[in-house]
């Protein structure tokens, strides 16, 4: 008898099927509207962020949605956090694993890779400065018009030691996997033997192989949750179970939120559960990301529509469609962000702002932010 035959033996199928064919459904047609949409990648780009978060919220951390994306763009307000700094390896592994072959993530290499943080972008090009006044209309682009800075002599030794600490930060993100002959016991359990752990849950994936695709992703994140393969990353069984629903062709247009569906159902006591509650877990969560997806993917195709008629008789050259397609693409803009990725001045960002009439999600008046909800 195969082994997929004893898998499916040994489940409750009265207790699955229902759960199984609506996520299989739902799932389904968040893929295939996502397909033709003209915001498949402002969509992709936003839930890349909201996944991240909702990872650390899992594991009982607190990744602010905006910091992340300020310290995605490196235009921190301040210096991350430890939360940031791992939602952020959330948010590059989620990237590195849709911009590479459907099976990547779950081959040797892959595994390889993302276990060793090589998924991480490398940083040597990028530049490390803010924009300074020139480029802010003799202004800081954080700031309103009445927020001027002043010309102090210590402004030089602190964008130095704010560049010191992105490059420390960036330094800590790409550390490669630590030698077991070298792991601190305060930090590691040396008892831990992560080879041997990872190997056993490969074995169980390849049990899987028969299984509908979304039964296997829900028994591939409740195998992740039971053995635990890397003591420093729980997070990675989630995106991987999201990387087998890619390579079945479930999702060929996206990647699965499943760190989200996770945090919109009820979590019960998963180490304390029996199999079958494990799996209707993980169908649940992937119930709740597709149906969610559906109605976030809704929303901001209709402000889309909203805002294109502000589009309408404007120049060839003119930065508005590009400030759309932004705005639709980050979960929330600044007019410091948008003056460096459109390449204009802060005044011209927030004039751009204003006419999109994007929703102010702030209330300050200085680090302001707005975005499309």
């Amino acid at each position: 008898m195969k082994a997929d035959q004893k898998i499916v033996e040994m489940l409750d199928w009265g207790k699955i099927y229902a759960p199984l064919a609506q996520a299989e459904d739902a799932l389904a047609r968040l893929d295939e509207r996502l397909r033709a949409s003209p915001i498949r990648a402002g969509w992709v780009s936003r839930t890349h962020f909201s996944d991240a978060c909702a990872s650390l919220w899992i594991e009982g951390g607190l990744a602010h949605l905006e910091d992340l994306v300020l310290h995605d763009a490196q235009m921190n307000a301040r210096a991350p956090t430890a939360e940031i700094v791992r939602a952020a390896r959330v948010l590059a592994a989620r990237r590195r694993i849709l911009g590479a072959a459907p099976g990547w993530a779950l081959s040797p290499e892959g595994l390889v890779a993302l276990r060793g943080g090589a998924f991480l972008p490398e940083e040597e090009g990028r530049d490390e400065r803010r924009p300074d006044g020139d480029e802010a209309d003799g202004k800081g682009a954080w700031l309103d018009e009445g927020d001027a800075e002043s010309d102090d002599p210590l402004a030089a030794e602190l964008a130095a030691l704010d560049a010191a600490l992105s490059r420390t930060t960036r330094a800590l993100e790409r550390r490669p996997t630590v030698d077991p002959e070298a792991r601190d016991p305060l930090v590691y359990d040396l008892d831990w033997d992560e080879d041997e752990r990872l190997e056993q849950w490969r074995e169980t994936l390849d049990l899987t192989l028969g299984l509908p695709p979304v039964l296997a992703a829900a028994l591939v994140a409740a195998l992740w949750d039971d053995i635990e393969p890397l003591q420093h990353a729980p997070w990675l069984g989630r995106l991987l179970a999201a990387a087998l629903l890619r390579q079945s062709g479930k999702t060929k247009s996206h990647l699965l939120c499943v760190n989200c569906g996770a945090r919109a159902v009820p979590r019960p006591r998963l180490k304390q559960a029996d199999p079958v509650s494990k799996i209707l877990f993980w169908l649940a969560a992937v119930l709740a990301a597709a149906e969610q997806g559906l109605k976030d993917h809704d929303r901001w195709l209709l402000a889309r529509a909203s805002r294109q008629g502000a589009l309408k008789g404007r120049r060839g050259n003119s930065h508005l469609p590009q400030a759309l397609d932004l705005a639709l693409a980050k979960p929330i803009v600044t007019a410091e962000l948008l003056a460096r990725e459109l390449k204009v001045s802060a005044r011209a960002a927030q004039n751009l702002i204003a006419e999109l009439g994007l929703r102010e999600l702030t209330g300050r008046r200085r680090y302001r932010a707005w975005g499309i909800l």
